[in-house]
């Protein structure tokens, strides 16, 4: 899933209890398999972005030119209107598009 495509929640809201943990049957494990599936969009998220800011990185520029960058400032505008990235990873945990497995603990 894109987070370009998500229509994860921008405000915070309230998620009902039961259905976040119905997968795996305890609330704990959910919010730590949510949490590592942030984790991992913050990092594609980071990683596009620095990216896309390189492109119109000039690196020989005054400190005017380096105020002056439009091209950066709009990009940067458009990330922080994104959705966090936890509400992503709950809005794909929700719709069960989260892959998960649990390692068996050894004896």
């Amino acid at each position: 899933m894109s987070v370009k495509d998500t229509k994860a929640e921008v405000n915070t809201i309230t998620y009902n209890k039961d259905k976040i943990e119905e997968k795996v049957g305890s609330i704990y494990e959910a919010i730590v398999i949510m949490g590592k599936r942030a984790e991992q969009i913050n990092a594609e998220i980071r990683t596009e972005l620095h990216n896309k800011l390189d492109e119109f990185a000039v690196h020989n520029s005054t400190l005017e030119e380096v105020f002056e960058n439009r091209e950066q400032i709009e990009i940067s505008k458009h990330y922080e209107k994104l959705p966090k990235p936890t509400s992503i990873a709950i809005e794909e945990w929700l719709n069960g598009d989260v892959y998960f497995r649990k390692t068996e603990e050894r004896k």
